[in-house]
């Protein structure tokens, strides 16, 4: 797989994101938070009053002389507090929806970058490690923002406030827990510095663990056809341990953290307390210090204790979500370096259309299914060309490589008549399978020209490229859901009557009429509740309700039985009247009565021409039918 390199930037794309969708709740979350911040920090304020406007004027005048003062500050603590409590139950609330909300979007935006992606895509990275990315790293993402960013807008915020208080309660103070956070800020870069780096490592290794999962659960039965279970466990051990490698040193070294930080907030605490008696007991309540002079009071001293455990709190707190930031910025690379990766490009203006003929013989536009069809070409100028598809394919000179460098295709002509039936034959890796991609611009060629009906296929919108191919694969693939539904995936508006006929073209109308609940039975992940002669019948019959105008048949009879083979063939045969169509074959028999027999070898045609010509050359394809070579 190519390795996908995480972006560095991810955590302010997400913000920038989230900015973008939810503005006005992220607003209202800052305010709420700023409120919420204030009033914790309200508690130090309303001690110092306590003790020196309450208790200790009551030490002296009594209870009554402070009566007045203590039920004003009670009822204005009461407020205070009520208000803290309301800001917080609307930014909890604002926020945990949005962490459900961001998700769903996310997801959906995931999907929608996936369905635009191009075949290459698919076929250099792992399924699994896409897996992840929609499962691990969205729900990463989701927890950082529903609960570390408030944990770390909220801890920033009362860092500010806490520091202000100090600031007006004491500057020498306030040096000396200064100092303290210097020493608290450089232990925690060295420690949450090492658990960035194994978080990272841990995010990328379970995307490794997944892809390799998904691979074995894909390929079970060829390790149990040839007893690898062991060798499987081993090189999962392999992996699996990996990843519990770096998780625990990632969460070793983020949960020292703050035992570490509250121990030496402990130490600035003592510290803070000493020089706090000492200036005041040394000068008597007045300090006066190179020209800056305090008033310190007994109050202000423990009032100043207390911001200064929070102070030290918070730096634990805001150094304690380093692993969840460096997992968030991880999973955030992968998400927005995937919304990122290049759309399938597509410059096609030219569409497809169904038409009838008005009175005059001229083509006239239909929503209706008339299985006329034509090619609408727009002009600059306002007007619009029909031309009526045919199925005349043509390959003239085409060149294409995969990998830069590395030639696949060598000068390839191939002219497909409308009507006719191309059978392409070699062996594997020859460049079949290669051809029929270029003629779906799957792929694009490097040198050379296709031209469908005369017309650039690079002209034509890759949508209604595709739309006028049915493609019968080696390899099926159907979904969950009914019978009926995956027949109709190849035209989502076949009436049941179309549906019908199609399985009853592909010979699969029997088989399917004595399933539990016939045409309406569930089908599992991929038919797996069908044989694999089954799964192909369904997926002839769906290219058949198609009822395009050209086919491809990519090894559409490699799985089904040899007696089933000749009723399908029928079928195709019915199917394929009147179509251009690709067929690769291997077994050789399937492709006897087609118009043209092209033999490939290394990406160059080495033969061309009927069966009975290609037999009389005495050629590969003569070798071939006889058994001197085998197709590998």
């Amino acid at each position: 797989m190519k390795k996908r390199k995480i972006n560095s930037t991810g955590l302010k794309q997400l913000l920038k994101y989230i900015f973008k969708y939810y503005k006005v709740q992220i607003i209202i979350v800052l305010i709420c938070l700023i409120i919420s911040s204030i009033v914790n920090m309200a508690a130090s304020v309303f001690l110092e009053y306590f003790i020196d406007d309450v208790i200790m004027p009551s030490i002296k005048l009594g209870f009554d002389a402070v009566y007045d003062k203590l039920v004003s500050i009670t009822v204005i603590m009461c407020i205070t507090y009520l208000i803290g409590l309301i800001s917080t139950i609307i930014y909890t609330q604002i926020m945990a929806r949005l962490g459900q909300s961001l998700n769903n979007r996310i997801r959906k935006d995931l999907f929608n970058k996936m369905e635009s992606l191009p075949i290459s895509f698919f076929d250099t990275h792992e399924h699994g490690d896409i897996m992840s990315i929609y499962t691990n790293d969205v729900d990463t993402l989701r927890e950082f923002v529903s609960q570390s960013m408030i944990q770390v807008v909220t801890t920033t915020i009362s860092l500010l406030v806490v520091t202000f208080l100090m600031l007006y309660y004491s500057f020498w103070l306030t040096l000396m827990v200064l100092f303290g956070a210097i020493v608290m800020t450089l232990v925690s870069k060295k420690v949450a510095g090492g658990s960035v780096v194994y978080f990272k490592k841990q995010q990328e290794t379970t995307g490794k663990v997944e892809g390799y999962i998904e691979e074995i659960m894909n390929g079970e039965k060829v390790v149990k056809v040839f007893s690898h279970e062991n060798k499987t466990k081993e090189e999962f051990d392999e992996i699996n341990n990996s990843l519990y490698q770096d998780s625990n040193k990632a969460n070793f070294l983020s949960n020292a953290l703050m035992p570490v930080l509250g121990n030496i907030g402990n130490f600035v605490y003592v510290f803070v307390a000493v020089l706090g008696a000492l200036l005041i007991f040394n000068n008597c309540f007045n300090v006066s210090i190179i020209g800056i002079t305090e008033t310190l009071q007994i109050g202000i001293v423990v009032s100043f204790l207390t911001l200064t455990r929070q102070f030290c709190m918070q730096i634990g707190q805001l150094s304690n979500q380093a692993g969840m930031i460096s997992l968030a910025t991880a999973g955030a690379g992968r998400i927005f370096a995937f919304l990122n990766e290049e759309s399938e490009q597509d410059e096609g203006y030219v569409t497809i259309v169904n038409y009838k003929l008005d009175k005059n013989k001229n083509i006239v536009e239909t929503t209706e299914h008339t299985n006329l069809w034509a090619w609408k070409h727009p002009h600059h100028e306002g007007g619009v060309t029909y031309t009526p598809l045919k199925g005349d394919i043509v390959l003239d000179n085409v060149d294409f490589s995969y990998i830069e460098g590395k030639t696949i295709l060598h000068n390839v002509s191939i002219h497909a008549v409308e009507g006719e039936k191309i059978a392409l034959v070699g062996a594997t890796g020859a460049g079949k399978t290669t051809i029929t991609n270029l003629i779906n611009r799957f792929y694009d060629i490097q040198d050379g020209k296709i031209r469908y009906d005369g017309i650039n296929i690079n002209k034509i919108k890759k949508s209604d490229l595709r739309k006028s191919l049915g493609i019968v694969l080696q390899d099926t693939n159907l979904f969950t859901g009914t019978v009926m539904e995956n027949i109709r995936y190849g035209r989502l508006d076949a009436t049941d009557e179309e549906v019908y006929k199609a399985a009853k073209v592909a010979n699969a109308y029997d088989f399917i009429t004595r399933l539990p609940q016939g045409f309406n039975t569930m089908l599992l992940s991929d038919g797996a509740n069908l044989s694999q002669g089954q799964r192909q019948l369904l997926s002839i019959a769906r290219c058949a309700v198609a009822n395009t105008p050209a086919m491809i048949l990519d090894e559409a009879t490699s799985s089904i039985d040899t007696r089933t083979e000749l009723l399908v063939q029928e079928g195709f045969n019915k199917l394929m009247m009147g179509r251009t169509v690709f067929i690769i074959a291997h077994r050789l028999s399937t492709v006897q009565n087609s118009d043209d027999i092209i033999v490939l070898d290394h990406g160059q045609i080495i033969e061309e021409g009927t069966h009975q010509e290609l037999l009389k050359k005495k050629g590969t394809y003569y070798q071939l039918y006889t058994g001197v070579f085998e197709l590998e």
